[in-house]
């Protein structure tokens, strides 16, 4: 992963890794923030770091992971004997940790779990009881750890309350608040907060994302996420028309789009008209590019439709009906709140 003449992935991730490596005193931490900011590789670099054999004693980057060593080469080819990475099945082949013997996706009659299961946790509790075959230490990686499941989480507090000899875990969750509170008291918190901006459009830039600025806003300031809904084909035109396409009432422009991120743009755009209703500057579209509502009321009303078709948006039913629908209702809103004769009716009525 990371060699003395080597970048980091994520650029700034140099401070968090140094400081954590300085600060930790906990066999447990818990790396937390917001999501699309590098969690995962942070707990990866912690990883590495911790079962390196020579470790850097550079005093710009120390105790980080040399790259080099036998152990560093086990690490980067996934088959350290010590190193133990618990992950929802979903997320493996996304995240390059899918597994050779593992049935392909396709060819499986069920989804793969976005939990992990208390299946994986015994599987840990085998690893965690084992002896250290390199001697340095063991470490075992959960992600995200909000993931685990209530028998799952439970079975895991109980290592994480006596830990075998040399056992380090590193949790990383976007939803801390989620997870068991005896986890979290067991856990040294690390703070992963939103990188700064010219990093993170320098990275995005590297990565080959065009319209990198409009993206990075649109994903709330999270590179990672700015990165994948690239990849996923958004690009920055279709977001910056996305506000005139609802007041034209063009429901196609989310056609091509899953239902869990088409709800979470109208949700974005629905934030951003409500700032703009409100006086303030919005935060994910450009404001060139938004309508200029004048009433809030009509426009809450969407945010709590979109609020409630989000809970259930993993779970589609008559998905393009719904997406119809939401976006109709959208439309409504944004007229009723651009009309200032409605605006002087409700301030006769109130």
């Amino acid at each position: 992963m990371l060699g003395p003449d080597q970048k980091l992935p994520l650029p700034w991730l140099a401070q968090p890794l140094s400081q954590a490596l300085a600060t930790a005193r906990s066999h447990a931490l818990v790396v937390q923030g917001p999501a699309g900011v590098g969690q995962f590789d942070l707990a990866l670099l912690l990883a590495q770091a911790y079962l390196c054999e020579a470790p850097l004693q550079d005093p710009e980057r120390p105790r980080w992971a040399c790259g080099n060593c036998a152990s560093c080469h086990l690490f980067q080819s996934h088959t350290h004997p010590d190193f133990l990475l618990l992950l929802p099945d979903a997320l493996r082949e996304p995240l390059g940790w899918a597994q050779e013997s593992e049935t392909p996706a396709k060819e499986s009659k069920s989804k793969p779990s976005r939990e992990i299961k208390i299946e994986a946790v015994r599987g840990m509790l085998g690893f965690a009881q084992a002896t250290s075959a390199r001697g340095r230490a063991k470490v075992v990686v959960v992600y995200p750890a909000e993931a685990l499941n209530t028998v799952a989480a439970n079975a895991l507090l109980k290592t994480l309350e006596e830990p075998a000899g040399l056992l380090r875990f590193v949790l990383a969750s976007s939803e801390p608040a989620a997870l068991l509170p005896t986890i979290r008291s067991r856990c040294q918190p690390l703070p992963l907060g939103l990188p700064a901006h010219a990093p993170s459009l320098q990275w995005l830039k590297e990565q080959g994302v065009e319209g990198a600025e409009v993206l990075l806003a649109a994903a709330g300031g999270r590179p990672q996420e700015a990165r994948d809904w690239f990849e996923a084909g958004l690009r920055a035109a279709a977001w910056q028309q996305l506000p005139q396409r609802l007041a034209r009432g063009e429901a196609a422009a989310l056609s091509d789009w899953s239902q869990p991120r088409a709800i979470d743009a109208l949700q974005r755009l629905c934030h951003d008209l409500l700032r703009v209703a409100h006086g303030a500057a919005p935060s994910f579209f450009p404001a060139a590019s938004l309508p200029a509502p004048k009433l809030a009321a009509p426009l809450q009303a969407w945010e709590a439709a979109l609020r409630r078709a989000a809970r259930h948006a993993e779970h589609p039913l008559n998905a393009g009906l719904l997406m119809e629908s939401l976006f109709a209702q959208g439309q409504q809103a944004l007229r009723e709140a651009s009309n200032r004769q409605s605006q002087e009716v409700q301030r006769r009525n109130g």
